[in-house]
């Protein structure tokens, strides 16, 4: 799988998702720090790529787009560690 992380996501997820043999790129990495949420989501979707983000107005914006992708992976109720996200992400590895 390939994943693009959104700028309030830590880069340290990379480490995980590449322990798995996946692809990913953090949005600072491609210069994409200052795009907007529907730019993510045009490049997410055009590269096959599902996107972790701790920002509600992904889901929105998917919604109102009518589009079936990209999937969205969302880290919400919180601010979370760089650790926590690690181990959640982990977690969700282990669901599927």
């Amino acid at each position: 799988m390939k994943f693009l992380l959104d700028m309030p996501v830590s880069p340290s997820l990379l480490n995980v998702i590449h322990a798995y043999g996946h692809e990913g790129v953090h949005a600072h990495e491609i210069g994409k720090d200052k795009a907007s949420d529907a730019e993510l989501l045009e490049i997410a979707r055009s590269e096959g790529r599902i996107i972790i983000t701790a920002d509600l107005d992904f889901p929105r914006l998917l919604a109102l787009s009518l589009a079936e992708g990209p999937g969205i992976i969302l880290f919400r109720g919180g601010n979370y560690s760089d650790l926590e996200m690690c181990e959640l992400l982990e977690h969700c590895r282990q669901m599927c």
